[in-house]
């Protein structure tokens, strides 16, 4: 998607970066691309010229957004982009405000809303970009979520497998231990324990396996705009701790079985098999 924008636009977004070549001039049919547009559309690259929206463009510049929508966007001077879409030059689609404090923007909004001679939506940007990705929002977290189940499912059978197992081959260890005075509370729990612990290495496991995923940016079809959406994945320590949990869990539950059919097995004909 390109975007008409102040040339000070880097002074705003602080954290967008330029990765190659230099910002656009003021005036001048010039563009500047996100990084992942970059990577996803042939000719977007330093030095190349193209046409596009009406207009013959240089690319002057690439940009690093960090991962943000912004990455999916090309920039350029809006004066220039309102020229070539034959619109007045007083007339913008939208505008981005850099306001002095978070608690200034109910003052703005008031402002703004209450002007007769205005007809506008005032909302923060992270509020407009996330209703803007709601769709696709909800498409990953319906997909993330069928596939964490599946996942779950097969993990609690893996669980169930390896601990029937322990207790076949150790039947007679767990005779002799009933035997010796220990309760089933006993061989229950240290069945449990030795479930959390596959579970824990296989949790800690999967989160070094993801890691490297961190930062990943990759993009995706906004079917509210249908425009492309650069998105970055950003894997946290929260997020590592419920993955953790999560295989915990599976554990507790795949080992609970196996781990009661251990406790109840008969003493007297387990110690007859010895």
């Amino acid at each position: 998607m390109i975007r008409g924008v102040s040339p000070n636009v880097l002074e705003i977004r602080k954290f967008v970066k330029i990765a190659q070549g230099r910002m656009f001039n003021p005036g001048m049919s010039e563009i500047v691309v996100g990084k992942n547009a970059s990577k996803t559309y042939s000719g977007l690259t330093v030095g190349n010229k193209i046409d596009m929206a009406g207009g013959h463009w240089e690319v002057v510049g690439v940009f690093d957004a960090g991962g943000s929508a912004f990455d999916s966007e090309i920039w350029t001077d809006s004066r220039v982009l309102n020229d070539i879409l034959k619109r007045p030059s007083n007339i913008f689609q939208s505008a981005t405000v850099h306001l002095d404090s978070p608690g200034s923007f109910q003052t703005l909004k008031d402002s703004l809303t209450s002007d007769p001679r205005l007809n506008v939506d005032v909302t923060r940007e992270i509020d407009y970009y996330a209703k803007q990705s709601t769709t696709m929002t909800t498409l990953i977290t319906v997909l993330g979520g069928f596939v964490a189940a599946i996942m779950a499912i097969g993990a609690i059978f893996g669980a169930l497998n390896t601990m029937y197992s322990a207790v076949a081959e150790r039947g007679r260890e767990i005779a002799t231990m009933r035997a010796l005075g220990f309760n089933a509370y006993s061989v229950v729990f240290s069945f449990l324990v030795e479930a959390l612990l596959i579970s824990f290495i296989g949790g800690v496991i999967g989160c070094l396996v993801v890691l490297p995923l961190n930062g990943l940016t990759t993009s995706t079809m906004n079917f509210q705009t249908f425009s492309n959406l650069a998105f970055a994945f950003k894997i946290t320590p929260e997020l590592l701790v419920q993955g953790v949990i999560f295989a915990l869990v599976m554990g507790v539950v795949g080992g609970l079985l196996p781990a009661v059919r251990a406790a109840s097995l008969p003493v007297a004909t387990a110690l007859r098999e010895l």
